[in-house]
């Protein structure tokens, strides 16, 4: 494993900072869009919550190769190619003119960003000390916060003189100006980075899936991670929307408040990681404490129903950060030649969950809002269902660290 130089290391953060930006602006822009989406495709709660989802289930269905690809071949390669990709989607997804071609390019879009946190965090794991990881995993969450913010207020902005259309041509134009600065900043795999060890063969995941801390980790990744994704990613827009009663520019600018607060939280993060670690403060013990904080938020959008507007949202999202740390985690637990792969399983874990849960609360919408509940009332049913899974996973969380002797990270 070679480290970077400090200067080289900061210019290969921002090179996959840039293409990470846009990456987040496609996950999000789907929850601005959704008024309009909705009114010109005529979706139900279903169909928005699997149109969104879509880029998830893409996102999932590639991060097992992908964990390969990145041990074998490197970021660099395995990046510009699957940015390509990304591109492909936001020009499908802009000539889409029915439902099914636009699931469809929500895929491709899903499939080409894959590699755009997972090709960072394996180099970074090769490439960066220990202490540095936690801090520069927080800080690409913390850029994809921006992204997420500038889904909001201004593609509110834009969307009247421009149209949702055009916007995703200019997002093409971009991806593809990332690709070019990735291939310009970020270097290739020496030959000490193929190293790998005899019991690891290059497409095996056996080591990774029979780990007893991957297996601790695995479901709050699944419920927890994945559902704030999917409520920040998606349902926070309708809930502002149809629930609280907002307009389409009042939802947007609470969309912005929402993942402003989660800039600052992961920015903080990225601050007090290194602080945290060095006074012994491990990531088990973080979750531990600070994980029932989102339980309390649930309970509060459940509870205020109309009355819980972006300041419940945000409390929401920035409380479940805490097992965001659980994915570094689990890259450091296994050894580097296992980085790519140990980080996609755990990536494939995660957005699995969001797909689910994102399609899962659309459904169980629609289907409470057939059994005659009011809308207010299916919203609270579907994420109280959310919470139940959040607080079992929770469980197995506490119970598993418990019989677990593998240290955290």
């Amino acid at each position: 494993m070679s480290l970077l130089a400090r200067r080289q290391a900061v210019v290969v953060f921002l090179a996959f900072s840039f293409a990470y930006f846009f990456a987040a602006v496609l996950r999000a822009i789907t929850a601005t869009l959704s008024p309009v989406l909705t009114r010109e495709f005529h979706l139900d709660a279903g169909d928005l919550g699997l149109l969104a989802g879509g880029y998830f289930l893409g996102f999932a269905l590639i991060q097992l190769p992908l964990g390969s690809w990145l041990d074998r071949h490197g970021p660099r390669k395995v990046m510009m190619r699957f940015v390509a990709l990304a591109i492909a989607g936001c020009g499908a997804f802009a000539l889409a003119h029915n439902f099914a071609s636009l699931l469809a390019a929500r895929v491709l879009c899903g499939v080409g960003v894959s590699a755009c946190l997972m090709a960072p965090l394996t180099g970074f794991r090769r490439w960066f000390a220990p202490p540095v990881q936690l801090r520069t995993n927080s800080w690409m969450l913390m850029t994809g916060a921006f992204g997420m913010v500038a889904a909001t207020m201004p593609v509110q902005w834009l969307l009247p003189a421009v149209g949702w259309r055009p916007m995703f041509w200019g997002l093409a134009v971009l991806m593809a100006l990332s690709m070019m600065v990735i291939a310009w900043r970020v270097p290739t795999w020496g030959e000490s980075d193929h190293a790998r060890p005899a019991d690891a063969p290059a497409l095996s995941y056996a080591p990774v899936w029979r780990h007893p801390y991957f297996r601790q980790m695995a479901p709050l990744g699944f419920f927890s991670y994945g559902g704030m994704i999917a409520v920040q990613s998606l349902w926070a827009g309708p809930w502002l929307s149809r629930v609280a009663g907002y307009d389409p520019v009042a939802a947007a600018g609470g969309l912005f408040t929402i993942n402003l607060a989660m800039l600052v939280t992961f920015w903080t993060w990225g601050l007090m990681n290194p602080w945290l670690q060095r006074r012994g403060i491990v990531t088990d013990r973080l979750i531990a404490w600070g994980l029932p904080l989102s339980f309390v938020a649930v309970t509060l959008l459940i509870v205020g129903g109309p009355a819980a507007g972006p300041a419940a949202l945000a409390f929401f999202c920035a409380s479940s950060t805490f097992v965001s740390l659980a994915q570094p985690a689990v890259g450091m637990v296994f050894p580097a030649s296992l980085a790519g792969r140990a980080l996609s399983a755990y990536n494939l874990v995660i957005f699995v969950g969001v797909f689910v849960v994102q399609w899962g609360i659309g459904l169980l919408i629609d289907a409470f809002r057939k059994a005659g509940w009011t809308e207010v009332a299916a919203f609270r049913g579907a994420f109280g269902v959310f919470l139940a899974t959040s607080m079992l996973s929770y469980a197995w969380f506490l119970w598993s660290r418990s019989h677990n002797r593998t240290p955290s990270p």
